[in-house]
C-alpha cells in the first residue's frame, strides 16, 4: 500500500469542504472545548500546527489580546489562503507554509502549541512531537486533539458494509488509532502528560449542518476501490443512512481525545 499519509490531501476543493465542516455546531463546540483546555492568557504566544482554514487561530487571537502572538503553519497553500482571508483583520496572527516535521522557529519560542486532527496524518510522528516539544518554552504546554476512528458508530441496516467503509477510511491517514499510543509518545518526546479529555461528537439527525452528514460523502468518495467497495456499494451505504434519518432513527458518534502535556 502507498504511504497512508499520501492517500488524502487538503488542497483545493478538499480545503473548502473542510472549511464547511468547521462551521458546523459540532466542530464549533470542539473548538470551545479545545480553548477551555488550553486556557490561554493575555500576552501569550501560541503556535497552531496544521492551522487549516484559521477558525481556531482567530478565536485564540481574541484570547491572547493585542500583546499576544498567534502563529499558524500548514502544508496546504489552499488552507493557508482560507486562513489569511479569515484572519486578515487580526494583526497578531502570522501564517507560514511549513510542516510538522521541521518547524521554522527557534527553540523555546512559544508558551503553547496546539494541533487539531493533524498528527494522525504524520508518518514520522516521533519527529513531529519532538519538534513541537522543541519550540515550547519550559513550563509551556502542548495540546493535541486526535480521533480514534474505530470509535465511530453509525446506525445502519448493514453493519458489515459499514464496517468495510470504516476500514477503508482507516487508510486516509498514517494512524487512525493515534490516541491509544499518544501517552507514551508524548513521554518519549520529553513531555509530561497532565490531562486527557474526551470530546465526543454525537448526531441524532440526518442534518446537513452536522459533522457526520459532511463525512458521509467524504467517506463514500474515498472508499471507492478500497476494501472491495464499489461506487454502487458506497452509494447504497449513503442512501441507507439517509433512510434512517427519514425514519427518525439516525445515530452517529465518534470520540476525539484531547491530550494536554507540559514541558
Amino acid at each position: 500500500m502507498d504511504d497512508p499519509a499520501k492517500n488524502f490531501s487538503f488542497d483545493g476543493a478538499a480545503a473548502r469542504r473542510v472549511e464547511q465542516v468547521y462551521l458546523t455546531p459540532d466542530i464549533v463546540a470542539q473548538r470551545h472545548a479545545t480553548r477551555a483546555l488550553l486556557d490561554l492568557k493575555q500576552g501569550e504566544s501560541v503556535l497552531d500546527v496544521g492551522c487549516g482554514p484559521g477558525f481556531l487561530l482567530a478565536e485564540m487571537a481574541d484570547e491572547v489580546g493585542s500583546t499576544g502572538r498567534i502563529v499558524g503553519v500548514d502544508v496546504s497553500a489552499d488552507m493557508l489562503a482560507l486562513a489569511r482571508s479569515r484572519c486578515a483583520a487580526k494583526k497578531t496572527i502570522e501564517l507560514r507554509e511549513a510542516n510538522a516535521l521541521s518547524l521554522p522557529f527557534a527553540d523555546q519560542t512559544f508558551d503553547a502549541v496546539v494541533s487539531t486532527q493533524v498528527y494522525e496524518y504524520v508518518v514520522e510522528i516521533a519527529t513531529a512531537l519532538k519538534e513541537a516539544a522543541r519550540v515550547v518554552r519550559p513550563g509551556g504546554r502542548l495540546l493535541i486533539v486526535a480521533t480514534d476512528w474505530e470509535s465511530s458508530v453509525w446506525n445502519s441496516s448493514d453493519d458489515a458494509r459499514t464496517a468495510r467503509v470504516l476500514e477503508a477510511w482507516r487508510e486516509h491517514g498514517a494512524d487512525s488509532r493515534l490516541p491509544r499510543s499518544l501517552p507514551k509518545r508524548l513521554r518519549d518526546a520529553g513531555l509530561h502528560l497532565d490531562r486527557v479529555a474526551v470530546i465526543p461528537i454525537i448526531n441524532l439527525e440526518y442534518d446537513p449542518n452536522t459533522y457526520s452528514h459532511s463525512m458521509i460523502s467524504l467517506l463514500a468518495k474515498f472508499g471507492v476501490g478500497r476494501q472491495g467497495l464499489s461506487a454502487e456499494d458506497l452509494q447504497g451505504w449513503a442512501d441507507d443512512l439517509k433512510a434512517f434519518g427519514e425514519r427518525g432513527e439516525y445515530f452517529f458518534s465518534v470520540n476525539r481525545y484531547a491530550f494536554v502535556a507540559h514541558k
